[in-house]
Protein backbone atom coordinates (compact mmCIF):
# COMPACT_ATOMS: atom_id res chain seq x y z
CA UNK A 1 0.00 0.00 0.00
CA UNK A 2 2.66 2.43 0.63
CA UNK A 3 2.59 5.94 2.63
CA UNK A 4 1.46 9.46 1.87
CA UNK A 5 3.81 12.41 3.12
CA UNK A 6 1.79 15.67 2.38
CA UNK A 7 1.87 18.99 3.57
CA UNK A 8 0.75 20.42 7.16
CA UNK A 9 3.02 23.54 7.62
CA UNK A 10 6.16 24.09 8.48
CA UNK A 11 5.70 25.88 11.73
CA UNK A 12 2.24 24.35 12.59
CA UNK A 13 0.87 27.95 13.08
CA UNK A 14 -2.75 28.45 14.35
CA UNK A 15 -4.58 30.20 11.60
CA UNK A 16 -7.73 31.43 12.95
CA UNK A 17 -8.84 32.15 16.57
CA UNK A 18 -10.20 29.12 18.38
CA UNK A 19 -13.28 31.28 19.75
CA UNK A 20 -13.64 33.56 16.72
CA UNK A 21 -13.03 31.45 13.61
CA UNK A 22 -13.45 34.02 11.20
CA UNK A 23 -10.66 36.39 12.46
CA UNK A 24 -7.20 35.63 10.92
CA UNK A 25 -4.36 35.46 12.37
CA UNK A 26 -1.81 35.12 9.92
CA UNK A 27 -1.57 37.20 6.59
CA UNK A 28 -2.02 35.33 2.78
CA UNK A 29 1.91 35.74 2.51
CA UNK A 30 3.10 33.91 5.58
CA UNK A 31 0.68 31.43 4.72
CA UNK A 32 2.10 31.27 1.28
CA UNK A 33 5.87 31.13 2.82
CA UNK A 34 5.20 28.43 5.80
CA UNK A 35 3.69 26.14 2.78
CA UNK A 36 7.05 26.56 0.58
CA UNK A 37 8.83 25.93 3.43
CA UNK A 38 7.54 22.71 4.30
CA UNK A 39 7.15 21.98 0.92
CA UNK A 40 11.31 22.65 0.76
CA UNK A 41 11.45 19.82 3.76
CA UNK A 42 9.63 16.96 2.52
CA UNK A 43 11.28 17.41 -1.07
CA UNK A 44 14.55 16.33 1.00
CA UNK A 45 12.42 12.94 0.88
CA UNK A 46 12.09 13.19 -2.62
CA UNK A 47 8.30 14.48 -2.46
CA UNK A 48 7.25 17.33 -4.75
CA UNK A 49 4.28 19.91 -5.07
CA UNK A 50 2.84 17.92 -7.50
CA UNK A 51 3.16 14.44 -6.11
CA UNK A 52 1.46 15.89 -2.88
CA UNK A 53 -1.58 17.90 -3.12
CA UNK A 54 -3.44 17.04 -0.48
CA UNK A 55 -3.49 19.68 2.60
CA UNK A 56 -4.48 18.66 6.12
CA UNK A 57 -4.32 21.89 8.23
CA UNK A 58 -2.39 22.17 11.41
CA UNK A 59 -4.54 21.63 14.43
CA UNK A 60 -7.28 20.42 11.54
CA UNK A 61 -8.45 24.43 12.16
CA UNK A 62 -9.46 26.86 9.19
CA UNK A 63 -11.87 28.90 7.87
CA UNK A 64 -13.12 30.04 4.10
CA UNK A 65 -10.22 32.20 3.79
CA UNK A 66 -7.68 29.69 4.88
CA UNK A 67 -9.71 27.36 2.03
CA UNK A 68 -9.51 29.64 -0.94
CA UNK A 69 -5.81 30.22 -0.44
CA UNK A 70 -4.96 26.70 -0.17
CA UNK A 71 -6.80 26.53 -3.71
CA UNK A 72 -4.76 29.35 -4.98
CA UNK A 73 -1.62 27.66 -3.34
CA UNK A 74 -2.72 24.71 -5.94
CA UNK A 75 -3.57 22.00 -3.18
CA UNK A 76 -6.92 20.54 -1.74
CA UNK A 77 -7.75 20.52 1.97
CA UNK A 78 -8.21 17.74 3.56
CA UNK A 79 -9.51 16.92 7.14
CA UNK A 80 -10.36 13.73 9.44
CA UNK A 81 -13.49 12.20 9.61
CA UNK A 82 -14.74 13.37 13.07
CA UNK A 83 -16.44 10.59 15.57
CA UNK A 84 -13.41 8.93 17.03
CA UNK A 85 -11.00 9.94 19.74
CA UNK A 86 -8.03 9.51 17.39
CA UNK A 87 -7.39 13.25 17.44
CA UNK A 88 -6.68 13.21 21.41
CA UNK A 89 -3.22 11.02 21.27
CA UNK A 90 -1.92 14.11 21.12
CA UNK A 91 -2.54 15.20 24.96
CA UNK A 92 -0.98 14.05 27.82
CA UNK A 93 -1.58 13.03 31.35
CA UNK A 94 -1.32 16.53 33.03
CA UNK A 95 -3.92 18.10 30.49
CA UNK A 96 -7.70 18.41 31.17
CA UNK A 97 -8.31 16.41 28.11
CA UNK A 98 -6.25 13.65 27.84
CA UNK A 99 -6.77 10.43 26.85
CA UNK A 100 -5.37 6.85 27.03
CA UNK A 101 -4.57 4.86 24.30
CA UNK A 102 -6.46 2.31 25.08
CA UNK A 103 -9.60 4.76 25.39
CA UNK A 104 -9.12 6.31 22.33
CA UNK A 105 -8.12 2.84 20.69
CA UNK A 106 -11.82 1.53 22.20
CA UNK A 107 -13.19 4.63 20.32
CA UNK A 108 -12.74 3.28 17.15
CA UNK A 109 -13.60 -0.04 17.50
CA UNK A 110 -16.84 1.44 19.07
CA UNK A 111 -17.38 3.98 16.65
CA UNK A 112 -17.06 1.10 14.06
CA UNK A 113 -19.42 -1.06 15.53
CA UNK A 114 -21.87 1.80 15.89
CA UNK A 115 -22.02 3.65 12.56
CA UNK A 116 -24.28 2.39 10.45
CA UNK A 117 -21.38 2.51 7.39
CA UNK A 118 -18.68 1.72 10.05
CA UNK A 119 -15.62 2.92 9.51
CA UNK A 120 -16.08 2.81 4.96
CA UNK A 121 -13.93 5.68 3.61
CA UNK A 122 -13.10 6.96 7.13
CA UNK A 123 -9.77 9.08 7.43
CA UNK A 124 -7.83 8.15 11.00
CA UNK A 125 -5.86 10.95 11.95
CA UNK A 126 -3.00 9.21 14.29
CA UNK A 127 0.11 11.76 15.40
CA UNK A 128 3.36 9.77 14.94
CA UNK A 129 5.03 12.51 16.54
CA UNK A 130 3.65 13.43 19.81
CA UNK A 131 4.49 15.14 23.35
CA UNK A 132 7.81 13.19 25.14
CA UNK A 133 4.98 14.07 28.51
CA UNK A 134 2.82 10.85 26.91
CA UNK A 135 4.08 7.77 27.36
CA UNK A 136 0.98 5.77 26.30
CA UNK A 137 1.76 6.13 22.91
CA UNK A 138 -1.12 5.33 20.60
CA UNK A 139 0.56 4.51 17.03
CA UNK A 140 1.87 1.04 19.44
CA UNK A 141 -1.90 -0.14 19.14
CA UNK A 142 -1.90 0.46 15.60
CA UNK A 143 -0.81 -3.19 14.53
CA UNK A 144 -3.76 -4.63 16.77
CA UNK A 145 -6.01 -2.37 15.64
CA UNK A 146 -5.26 -2.93 11.95
CA UNK A 147 -5.44 -6.79 12.48
CA UNK A 148 -9.02 -5.98 13.87
CA UNK A 149 -10.32 -4.42 11.21
CA UNK A 150 -8.49 -6.16 8.63
CA UNK A 151 -10.13 -9.41 9.71
CA UNK A 152 -13.50 -7.73 9.54
CA UNK A 153 -12.78 -6.89 5.76
CA UNK A 154 -11.32 -3.12 5.61
CA UNK A 155 -9.06 -2.56 3.49
CA UNK A 156 -6.22 0.32 3.84
CA UNK A 157 -5.75 2.90 0.83
CA UNK A 158 -3.46 5.43 0.50
CA UNK A 159 -5.43 9.06 0.68
CA UNK A 160 -4.79 9.98 -3.38
CA UNK A 161 -7.04 6.76 -4.01
CA UNK A 162 -9.87 7.07 -1.24
CA UNK A 163 -10.10 10.32 -2.96
CA UNK A 164 -9.62 9.28 -6.49
CA UNK A 165 -7.13 11.88 -7.20
CA UNK A 166 -6.93 13.08 -11.10
CA UNK A 167 -3.47 12.67 -12.80
CA UNK A 168 -2.15 15.85 -13.60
Amino acid sequence: MGHYLGCHSDQHVLYCDWKKRDSLLISKQEFFEDLAKNYDAIEAFGIKKQDARYFLPPYEWYNDSIAAWTNEFGLQLINFTPGTKSTSDYTYPEMKSYRTSEEIYESVLTYEKTNPTGLNGFILLVHIGTDPRRKDKFYLFLPSLIDILLEKGYQFVKITELLKEKSN
